[in-house]
């Protein structure tokens, strides 16, 4: 798992430990250094971490004009025990959407997503 990377080919077009408005602006990331795990192994450094144990992010655009922003996401959506769902709300959708962010594109390899996706559009007000 320690080889798998966050897309990277929008990098040229935003980064957002870059980005003032972003969650996670001032971030620094070590490309030798392997620290964050989901269940004991190891993920690349790339990954952001917002509070969940099982579920890292990559926000790999944010258009505020646009007013949608793009997010990967990598491991297990866990609202059972982990309470993914708040933690992104609050870690990360809530800090978009006080920046004009109302439209949210998830990427991400994961059965449960759908599910979670319409949880955060209904909480955060949107539209589908």
């Amino acid at each position: 798992m320690h080889e798998i990377e966050p897309f990277y080919n929008w990098r040229h077009l935003y980064v957002s430990e870059e980005d003032e408005r972003s969650p996670f602006y001032g971030r620094v990331y070590s490309e030798f250094e392997f620290s964050q795990t989901i269940y004991n192994y190891y993920i690349h450094p790339q990954w952001d971490e917002f509070g969940s144990r099982t579920l890292y992010m990559k926000v790999l655009l944010a258009d505020y004009d646009e007013h949608y922003v793009v997010i990967e996401l990598f491991g297990e959506w866990n609202d059972a025990i982990e309470n993914d769902i708040m933690n992104i709300k609050r870690e990360v959708t809530d800090k978009f959407f006080e920046s004009g962010i109302t439209k949210y594109i998830l990427i991400a390899e994961m059965s449960s997503i759908s599910t979670a996706v319409t949880r955060i559009i209904m909480k955060n007000g949107l539209k589908k």
